[in-house]
Protein backbone atom coordinates (compact mmCIF):
# COMPACT_ATOMS: atom_id res chain seq x y z
CA UNK A 1 0.00 0.00 0.00
CA UNK A 2 1.13 3.62 -1.36
CA UNK A 3 1.79 5.76 2.19
CA UNK A 4 0.07 8.53 0.83
CA UNK A 5 -3.55 9.19 -0.46
CA UNK A 6 -4.02 5.74 -0.93
CA UNK A 7 -3.35 4.58 2.67
CA UNK A 8 -6.23 7.62 3.67
CA UNK A 9 -8.44 6.78 0.92
CA UNK A 10 -8.83 3.05 1.94
CA UNK A 11 -9.22 4.10 5.96
CA UNK A 12 -11.42 6.51 5.14
CA UNK A 13 -13.75 4.40 2.93
CA UNK A 14 -13.71 1.78 5.51
CA UNK A 15 -14.64 3.91 8.23
CA UNK A 16 -17.63 5.33 6.54
CA UNK A 17 -19.32 2.47 5.67
CA UNK A 18 -18.45 1.45 9.25
CA UNK A 19 -19.88 5.16 10.52
CA UNK A 20 -16.79 6.00 12.32
CA UNK A 21 -14.75 8.83 11.78
CA UNK A 22 -10.99 8.83 10.42
CA UNK A 23 -9.12 10.37 13.32
CA UNK A 24 -5.50 11.90 12.89
CA UNK A 25 -4.75 8.48 15.39
CA UNK A 26 -6.21 5.86 13.29
CA UNK A 27 -4.83 7.59 10.17
CA UNK A 28 -1.32 8.06 11.26
CA UNK A 29 -1.35 4.08 12.80
CA UNK A 30 -2.41 3.22 9.19
CA UNK A 31 0.19 4.81 7.50
CA UNK A 32 2.90 3.60 10.01
CA UNK A 33 1.64 -0.21 9.26
CA UNK A 34 1.82 0.46 5.44
CA UNK A 35 5.25 2.06 5.82
CA UNK A 36 6.99 -0.39 7.61
CA UNK A 37 5.37 -3.43 5.99
CA UNK A 38 5.63 -6.09 8.89
CA UNK A 39 5.49 -4.67 12.01
CA UNK A 40 4.87 -4.99 15.58
CA UNK A 41 2.59 -2.74 17.70
CA UNK A 42 5.63 -1.92 19.18
CA UNK A 43 7.36 -0.22 16.19
CA UNK A 44 4.37 1.05 14.89
CA UNK A 45 4.37 3.26 18.29
CA UNK A 46 7.54 4.08 17.31
CA UNK A 47 6.68 5.30 13.75
CA UNK A 48 3.74 7.08 14.95
CA UNK A 49 5.14 9.11 17.64
CA UNK A 50 7.88 10.78 15.50
CA UNK A 51 4.10 12.97 14.65
CA UNK A 52 2.73 12.50 18.03
CA UNK A 53 4.58 12.12 20.71
CA UNK A 54 1.40 11.75 23.00
CA UNK A 55 0.20 9.04 21.50
CA UNK A 56 0.46 5.72 23.51
CA UNK A 57 0.80 1.73 22.71
CA UNK A 58 -2.44 1.01 23.92
CA UNK A 59 -4.07 3.16 22.01
CA UNK A 60 -1.75 2.54 18.72
CA UNK A 61 -3.52 -1.58 20.16
CA UNK A 62 -6.75 -0.62 20.07
CA UNK A 63 -6.87 1.38 16.33
CA UNK A 64 -5.25 -1.65 15.07
CA UNK A 65 -7.79 -4.16 16.54
CA UNK A 66 -9.77 -1.62 15.10
CA UNK A 67 -8.13 -1.51 11.79
CA UNK A 68 -8.20 -5.36 11.12
CA UNK A 69 -12.09 -5.67 11.97
CA UNK A 70 -12.63 -2.84 8.81
CA UNK A 71 -9.99 -4.96 6.79
CA UNK A 72 -7.23 -2.37 6.55
CA UNK A 73 -4.78 -4.18 8.58
CA UNK A 74 -3.97 -7.69 8.91
CA UNK A 75 -2.24 -9.73 11.50
CA UNK A 76 -0.09 -12.47 11.94
CA UNK A 77 2.64 -14.22 14.34
CA UNK A 78 5.78 -14.37 12.82
CA UNK A 79 7.79 -15.08 16.26
CA UNK A 80 7.50 -15.57 19.99
CA UNK A 81 6.77 -12.21 20.91
CA UNK A 82 3.78 -9.80 19.63
CA UNK A 83 1.84 -10.08 16.38
CA UNK A 84 3.01 -8.57 13.35
CA UNK A 85 0.71 -6.18 11.30
CA UNK A 86 0.21 -5.28 7.90
CA UNK A 87 -2.04 -3.62 5.50
CA UNK A 88 -4.77 -5.97 3.64
CA UNK A 89 -4.40 -4.65 -0.11
CA UNK A 90 -1.28 -6.61 -0.29
CA UNK A 91 -1.62 -10.10 -2.05
CA UNK A 92 -2.27 -13.22 0.28
CA UNK A 93 1.42 -14.69 1.24
CA UNK A 94 3.47 -16.37 2.98
CA UNK A 95 5.98 -14.74 5.51
CA UNK A 96 9.70 -16.02 5.12
CA UNK A 97 11.42 -14.80 8.83
CA UNK A 98 15.42 -15.36 8.88
CA UNK A 99 16.57 -16.55 12.64
CA UNK A 100 19.14 -15.13 12.11
CA UNK A 101 18.96 -11.52 10.13
CA UNK A 102 15.24 -11.30 11.39
CA UNK A 103 14.89 -10.32 7.53
CA UNK A 104 11.09 -10.92 7.17
CA UNK A 105 10.26 -12.11 3.06
CA UNK A 106 7.10 -12.36 1.26
CA UNK A 107 6.74 -15.24 -0.89
CA UNK A 108 3.50 -16.01 -3.06
CA UNK A 109 0.70 -17.97 -0.91
CA UNK A 110 0.59 -20.76 -4.03
CA UNK A 111 4.18 -22.41 -3.32
CA UNK A 112 1.48 -23.85 -0.31
CA UNK A 113 -1.03 -24.85 -1.80
CA UNK A 114 -0.03 -28.43 -2.32
CA UNK A 115 0.97 -28.85 1.40
CA UNK A 116 -2.64 -27.42 1.95
CA UNK A 117 -4.71 -29.77 -0.08
CA UNK A 118 -1.85 -32.61 1.53
CA UNK A 119 -2.99 -31.50 5.27
CA UNK A 120 -7.28 -30.87 4.09
CA UNK A 121 -6.93 -34.26 2.17
CA UNK A 122 -5.50 -36.13 4.81
CA UNK A 123 -6.85 -34.37 8.27
CA UNK A 124 -10.43 -32.24 7.31
CA UNK A 125 -8.08 -29.54 8.25
CA UNK A 126 -8.78 -25.96 6.33
CA UNK A 127 -5.12 -24.28 6.15
CA UNK A 128 -5.27 -20.41 6.23
CA UNK A 129 -2.12 -20.00 4.69
CA UNK A 130 -1.83 -15.81 4.93
CA UNK A 131 -1.04 -16.84 8.25
CA UNK A 132 1.59 -19.21 7.64
CA UNK A 133 5.26 -18.50 8.42
CA UNK A 134 8.40 -20.44 7.22
CA UNK A 135 11.36 -20.21 9.58
CA UNK A 136 14.50 -20.35 8.56
CA UNK A 137 17.92 -18.76 6.72
CA UNK A 138 17.24 -16.41 4.34
CA UNK A 139 19.28 -16.29 0.93
CA UNK A 140 22.43 -13.76 1.99
CA UNK A 141 22.95 -15.76 5.81
CA UNK A 142 22.30 -19.24 4.25
CA UNK A 143 24.98 -18.02 1.44
CA UNK A 144 27.37 -16.67 4.45
CA UNK A 145 27.21 -19.94 6.48
CA UNK A 146 27.91 -21.72 3.83
CA UNK A 147 31.28 -19.43 2.77
CA UNK A 148 32.29 -20.05 6.77
CA UNK A 149 31.95 -23.81 7.30
CA UNK A 150 35.39 -25.31 7.45
CA UNK A 151 36.51 -27.26 4.36
CA UNK A 152 36.75 -30.86 5.26
CA UNK A 153 40.57 -32.42 5.08
CA UNK A 154 40.32 -35.60 3.80
CA UNK A 155 43.29 -38.39 3.96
Amino acid sequence: MEVTADVADALAAALRARGLRATVQRRLVAEAVAALGHATPEQICERVQRSAPALNLSTVYRTLELLEDLGVVSHTHLTHGASTYHASDAEEHLHLVCHRCGAICEAEVALAADLAAAVEARHGFRTELRHLSLHGLCRECASAEVRSDPVEVRA
